[in-house]
């Protein structure tokens, strides 16, 4: 299977803190792969390397042949991978229409009839459509992450990076968002990464897991190994449990 994005010996550090140290990881087209770990482990400063928000100290990335290393984040966005983020701000002095209509603008390459157009689609797909021309101070958090991701999707991604998009929500709301992930991926024909602690979404969800601690891979394999692994299992809850 072709793979739709790769890194290679990615590390960050910051003064003598070494955030993430030599992470290999590859998404195969129309796959979704989990990025898990306990808190600090690395997960967010990962992501933002791949999505250009941070350059990394060393490594490479590859959209599929491309490399994209250390390209700011609206290139990479307009070369293919986008990003969610877990804490949501949307433009709170716009609609939702157009909230989505400025990151079509801004990532998509169409023009302005053609962003107003992807907008609504994309808000449809995701189920915002009927509140379309309401404020996002009206959503819930739920809501507000189904319009993240719509924002996301505005910017025609071929990789899609979800970070914690199902936390926080309720079991109902978080079978909704499973649903959605899965569509995504369908019926767009997005390959995905996600990072999330509610472990039994990743199980549902990912094909394969990679797991980071203290910045170090330190397993990587099916979901069902990985939730076995002693290793993961004391990077979570310690040695005694291991």
């Amino acid at each position: 299977m072709a793979v739709a994005l790769r890194a290679e010996g990615l590390s960050k550090r910051f003064g003598g803190l070494k955030a993430v140290d030599n992470v290999i990881l590859e998404l195969e087209e129309g796959r979704i792969l989990g990025l898990i770990g306990p808190n600090g482990a690395g997960k967010s400063t990962c992501f933002s390397m791949l999505a250009g928000s941070t350059p990394p100290t060393a490594g490479r990335v590859f959209l599929g042949p491309e490399e994209i290393t250390g390209l700011p984040a609206f290139r990479a966005a307009r070369a293919g991978v986008v990003r969610t983020h877990q804490i949501v701000r949307p433009f709170a002095n716009l609609t939702i229409f157009e909230n989505a209509i400025v990151a079509a603008v801004q990532c998509s390459g169409l023009d302005r009839a053609g962003a107003r157009s992807l907008a609504r689609e994309v808000l449809d797909f995701v189920g915002l459509g009927p509140r379309r021309h309401e404020y996002p101070g009206g959503l819930t958090l739920a809501g507000r992450k189904r319009l993240e991701m719509a924002r996301a999707l505005a910017c025609a991604p071929r990789v899609l990076l979800l970070d914690e998009v199902i936390a926080g929500v309720n079991p109902a709301e978080a079978q909704e968002m499973v649903t959605l992930i899965l569509r995504i991926r369908d019926e767009r024909k997005v390959s995905i990464i996600m990072t999330e602690h509610v472990m039994a979404a990743v199980m549902r969800l990912c094909e394969r897991v990679v797991v980071l601690d203290a910045g170090k891979l330190i397993a990587a394999g099916e979901p069902r190994q990985i939730v076995q692994d002693p290793k993961v299992i004391e990077a979570y809850l310690g040695k005694k449990h291991a």
